[in-house]
Parts: C-alpha cells; sequence; structure tokens
C-alpha cells in the first residue's frame, strides 16, 4: 500500500523537483503477423498494434489526471522488425516502418520502437535489408525509432557491423539534413542491448517477453538534486544514503502507475525503469548534479566518480520500492538533453573523450551528442567501436547516438525541439581509424564471458 506520508512527499516533488514518469511504454510481440507478403504482414502488424494499444493514451491520460503525476510520453515497443518481418520477400523494409508510423499516429503515441536488428555475432538476410532501410526509413516516418546491436559480452563485437553503421549514420544524417540530420536522433547502437527498455530511441520488444507487456520509465534528476542540497558538504556515505532512500520514492510512484495501468489496460505489468533522464529544463539536469556533489562543472576531475556514485545507489534505492527493477536503471547522461550539459560543453569542462570515460560507469553510453557533419564514417565506427569495447568488457550496456549535423560545425548549436533539446556541436579527435575499421571479422567475446 501506499500511505498517505508517501503521496504529501511524491505530491511536493512534482510541483517542485519536476518529478514525472517520463514514459509508460507498451511491448507488443509482432512474432504471429509473420507472412510472407509485404502486404498482408503490413496489414497483420497495423491490426495488432492498433488493437492492442488502443487505450495506452487514454489510460495514461486518466491516470495522470487522478494520481497528479505527470506522464510525459506513452509509447510502443515491438519485436525487433528485422526477426518479425524476417519471412516477408522484399528487398527493403521501409513500408514496414511506414506501417509503424501510421499505426503510432492512430493510436497517439509519441514514438515506436523496434525498427531494429541484433547482429553481435552476424547479421541475417533480414538484418541486413533492415539495416540497409534504416536511413530511408527515418526519413520518411515521424515517430519511428531505430537500433542495432553489435556486440554482446557473450559473443564479442560484430566489427562488419560496426563499420556498416559508421556508413549507415552519415546517411541517415544526409537524408534529414534539412532538419539538422534529426534522423540520427532516433537511431542508437547498441552492446548488450536489453529487452525490456522502455526509453526511446532503443526501445524493442525482445524475444523472451510476454505477447504483451507494460514498462514504464521514471525520471528525477530534480528530486535527486534537491535532496542532496539539504547534505551538502557531509560524508560520502550521507551522500549514498540520500540518493539510496530519494530513489526508492521515486521507483514508488512508478510501481503505483505501472500496476494501474497493467490492471486497467488487462496487460502484464513488466518492469519499472528509474533513470535519471534529463530534461532540457533548469534543475531537471544530472551535471546540476554533479554540481550540489561538490564539482564546479559536469567534467571536472571526479566526474566520474560522481557518476558512479550516482548510478549504483539509484538502482539499489530502486531495487529496494520493485520487485521487478529492470531495463536501463540508472544515470543517462544525453548532452542535448541536458542544459547543465550543454552548458559544461560550452565553457570547454566536457569533451566527448570524457563523456567516453564516464560511459563506464553510466546506464548506458554516448547519447546525443551532436558532432561535426564533416566527420568520417570510420571515425563514427571508431567511436562505436570505442563504446562497444567498454560494453563487452564490462558486460554492461553501452551505446551511441551520434548526430552528424551536415553544414555544420564546432561550437554551432544545433535545435532539436521537445524533449531533445539542443546541443552545441562538439569536436571529435580527426586522427584517423580507417585501416583499424576496415579490419572487418569479428573481436572476439573476453574471456571472462565464459561462464557455464
Amino acid at each position: 500500500m501506499i500511505s498517505l506520508v508517501e503521496v504529501q512527499e511524491t505530491n511536493k516533488m512534482i510541483r517542485e523537483m519536476n518529478l514525472d514518469v517520463r514514459t509508460i511504454t507498451m511491448g507488443i510481440s509482432l512474432m504471429d503477423c509473420a507472412h510472407t507478403d509485404m502486404r498482408t504482414f503490413n496489414q497483420n502488424v497495423y491490426d495488432k498494434i492498433t488493437r492492442s494499444a488502443e487505450k495506452l493514451v487514454k489510460t495514461g491520460e486518466d491516470l495522470e489526471r487522478q494520481f497528479g503525476v505527470p506522464i510525459v510520453n506513452k509509447r510502443i515497443s515491438v519485436t525487433p522488425i528485422a526477426i518479425a518481418a524476417g519471412a516477408v520477400k522484399t528487398d527493403t523494409y521501409v513500408p514496414v516502418a511506414e506501417i509503424l508510423d501510421k499505426a503510432a499516429k492512430e493510436v497517439g503515441v509519441n514514438f515506436i520502437g523496434g525498427f531494429s536488428a541484433l547482429v553481435q555475432k552476424g547479421c541475417t538476410k533480414g538484418d541486413r535489408i533492415l539495416i540497409d532501410s534504416i536511413p530511408e526509413a527515418l526519413a520518411v516516418t515521424e515517430r519511428v525509432c531505430s537500433s542495432v546491436n553489435v556486440g554482446s559480452s557473450r559473443s564479442g563485437i560484430n566489427m562488419d557491423a560496426v563499420k556498416l553503421m559508421g556508413d549507415i549514420i552519415i546517411q541517415t544524417a544526409e537524408r534529414t539534413k534539412d532538419r539538422d540530420s534529426i534522423g540520427c536522433a532516433k537511431l542508437v547502437v547498441f552492446c548488450n542491448a536489453v529487452e525490456d527498455n522502455p526509453f526511446m530511441a532503443g526501445a524493442f520488444h525482445g524475444v523472451g517477453e510476454r505477447e504483451c507487456v507494460i514498462n514504464v520509465g521514471v525520471s528525477g534528476p530534480g528530486v535527486i538534486k534537491r535532496a542532496l542540497e539539504e547534505v551538502k558538504g557531509q560524508d560520502f556515505e550521507t551522500l549514498c544514503e540520500t540518493i539510496k532512500r530519494t530513489a526508492f520514492k521515486v521507483t514508488r510512484v512508478g510501481q503505483l502507475v505501472a500496476q494501474e495501468a497493467s490492471k486497467r489496460l488487462n496487460v502484464p505489468f513488466g518492469i519499472i525503469d528509474l533513470s535519471l533522464a534529463p530534461t532540457p529544463e533548469i534543475g531537471d539536469s544530472i551535471a546540476e548534479i554533479f554540481q550540489v556533489m561538490g564539482l564546479e562543472e559536469a567534467g571536472a576531475p571526479g566526474t566520474t566518480a560522481a557518476l558512479a556514485i550516482l548510478n549504483d545507489n539509484v538502482k539499489k534505492g530502486g531495487v529496494m520500492a520493485s520487485s521487478y527493477v529492470g531495463g536501463l536503471s540508472g544515470a543517462f547522461i544525453p548532452v542535448s538533453e541536458d542544459h547543465g550539459m550543454i552548458q559544461a560543453v560550452q565553457r570547454g569542462a566536457l569533451t566527448l573523450e570524457k563523456l567516453e570515460a564516464m560511459t563506464c560507469v553510466c546506464s548506458v553510453g554516448l547519447d546525443m551528442i551532436a558532432i561535426p557533419g564533416s566527420t568520417t564514417k570510420e571515425t563514427i565506427s571508431g567511436i562505436i567501436a570505442d563504446e562497444a569495447a567498454i560494453g563487452m568488457v564490462n558486460n554492461k550496456t553501452t551505446a551511441v547516438r551520434v548526430i552528424p549535423v551536415i553544414g555544420k560545425d564546432v561550437g554551432e548549436i544545433v535545435e532539436f525541439g521537445g524533449l531533445l533539446g539542443y546541443a552545441p556541436v562538439m569536436a571529435v579527435n580527426g586522427f584517423n581509424c580507417a585501416n583499424f575499421i576496415n579490419r572487418g571479422g569479428r573481436i572476439p567475446a573476453p574471456i571472462h564471458s565464459f561462464k557455464n
């Protein structure tokens, strides 16, 4: 049961500290939609999504009014299309992306994830068709998000896929250059992708999941910041305990919303993802938490340690509040979506190399980073390879969502709008890595992956 005291605390967190439920995401299996004919497959997909998610948005809005908790997004994730559409006789999955977009608009969700491929060990015919379809698919749709998993701690890193994704990201940037290459904001490259992530752009409904499920993502950087302001200057034990207690309260809000949404939609509850996902709003920033912890700016010496403390204690507090904490729970560091991160970049405190170091201890990786449009595809592949190596060796999820903004250079500002925010174009190491990337093949899994 949720106590009266918890309700009062929650109301304060909502009014004063930017607490919100960032997303209710319905995961939908498309495995039973399989067909060899594109038209039939697309009709099956459209019917399945619109039937399953018909009441999703209304239910979210009803819960928002009833509990007074802002529910910012309502979203859908589906079975990776490279799997679900594997039987379709075609050379492009762009029509599938278009039908996903149409279904998303019909039910009113803001994003639909799952235009995805899992190629950590190699590509099937369907995987390759999907990857080749990404640039056009993201150019002609509004709400479709795409992801590709190129590595895992168990399988190693598929460097052929890493090389290919550098080219795909450049193509996607070119196809949407009239909109500051925003197509790349809907594309993420993973190592160790998880099957129950409710956050975009990397959400997909894993093959190990149920037929349909409700996953909820809760975000509360402002709440953590306010709590830490009350223990300013105190020791690390106090700091950690404060983060844990606050994360517990935030997760309880998500648990309440998830249980009610599950009940009303008659769909099983999956997981709560407690991720400190910032917004461009002042006071809703991971970087500002670092400042309260004692750093002048994000990127100063000690930043990686501060992030490690934050990430670990958010998870420790969250798992005490719900039996099913999952997804990418922890702290996100997306540059364009965090006012404090943007400020740190502009002041020269935060570089791409420092962000890469921080990804060793955050919950995802290099996220929403604008880079010069002149960046080569090999350099982007090198960035992906570095992040995948961090994920593979450390047995954690890492990801790359970089945006080579065609026609823009270091220091220029790019406006993406909404939750995607804005970002200064960051400098990228210009030394050549093409001979390394062009080797091809697969980097074997680390020795500690053999645990049987």
